[in-house]
């Protein structure tokens, strides 16, 4: 793909407008106390989550996230310890990693839940027998 004049301009506008739609990281720091990472946004809104929320933080260790740079747009931000990277649009909107890594998020928190419904199916399938037990081979 030849790179034109007017692909530039394109790829201008196209930032020019994200940027008048999202406001700019101005600050981000790692809380101690609530083990959350903290961006300031440009609007004076305060942005935390956990690391535990953000694919390529989640084992992070507060000496890898002192070192932080925020790109120039204000749209991105990098951990250069932990090749980390947020993308703040995508993360407003909810996107906290790869497609794949946030559906195992999600099966990991299903999997915890404790309902009713899943009670009486355990109960079920116990009537049934259970689970069936593990058989080691025994050499002869």
């Amino acid at each position: 793909m030849d790179i034109t004049e007017a692909t530039i301009k394109a790829a201008n506008q196209r930032a020019a407008t994200a940027k008048a739609a999202i406001p700019s990281a101005i600050s981000i720091r790692y809380d101690v106390e609530t083990a959350r990472i903290v961006i300031l946004l440009e609007s004076g809104l305060e942005l935390a989550f956990p690391l535990s929320d953000v694919q390529g933080l989640e084992h992070a260790r507060p000496i890898d996230l002192a070192d932080v740079e925020i790109t120039p747009s204000g749209l991105g931000i990098h951990f250069p310890r932990l090749d980390a990277d947020i993308y703040l649009p995508a993360l407003l909107e909810g996107f906290l990693g790869t497609e794949r890594w946030m559906a195992a998020q999600m099966g990991k928190r299903g999997g915890k839940a404790s309902t009713g419904a899943k009670a009486a199916a355990a109960r079920e399938n116990g009537k049934l027998g259970g689970r069936p037990r593990k058989v080691k081979d025994i050499a002869v």
